[in-house]
């Protein structure tokens, strides 16, 4: 659909995008409030990964450069699950699987696209990736949410390495979170991945 039609369907139905755009990023942060809250309430060690530890982690240095994410990610050890669930459950979200992976949905019309992806702690996302997720507790408190540490959320996206993941990179390189010193942090495969983004952080 071209872009003509798309504003003729726009005015068809009435729709405001921009007060559905701001919703949407509204939902997400309740989203992420209402899950830290349940699980810092009922003590169930966790670790906000992902778009919105980056978010985080960002905006304590530039708040301009904060990328909006629709999901949120969470990392459990395996053992804090039913707790977790218990937790979860009580403020409104419903667990269930998605190819293997639990996520909480947000009700009954919850999409998994706009869940609670979970993350187990100490296991490898996939068998190829070169580390495995880190543990539960390695996490700082930002304004009472569990944050994952930044080196170990840099190696997290240095695994997964999808477009996402470099440009998340590329944002805290181009802010000075990582510099010419992080590459010796991490095993040889992701020292390469990220010094070619040092090399080349417009590429």
């Amino acid at each position: 659909m071209d872009s003509k039609s798309l504003a003729n369907m726009v005015r068809e139905k009435g729709l405001d995008v921009f007060e559905r755009m701001f919703r949407a990023v509204e939902l997400v942060q309740e989203r992420l409030n209402r899950a830290c809250q349940a699980l810092n309430q009922a003590q169930v060690p966790y670790a906000v990964v992902g778009g919105n530890a980056v978010a985080a982690w960002v905006a304590t240095i530039d708040d301009g450069a904060v990328r909006n994410t629709r999901d949120v990610d969470l990392l459990l050890a395996e053992e804090d699950l039913p707790r977790a669930t218990e937790a979860l459950q009580a403020v409104g979200f419903l667990r269930h699987e998605v190819m293997g992976t639990v996520v909480f949905l947000d009700g009954p019309e919850g999409k998994p696209s706009q869940g609670l992806h979970i993350r187990l702690a100490d296991r490898k996302v996939r068998p190829e990736y070169v580390s495995p997720t880190p543990s539960v507790n390695r996490t700082t408190e930002i304004n009472q949410k569990r944050i994952v540490e930044l080196e170990a959320l840099v190696e997290m996206k240095l695994n997964s390495y999808r477009d996402k993941d470099r440009t998340h990179l590329r944002d805290m390189i181009q802010i000075g979170l990582i510099d010419g010193s992080w590459p010796s942090h991490f095993p040889a495969q992701l020292a390469e991945r990220l010094q070619w983004l040092l090399d080349d952080p417009e590429g």
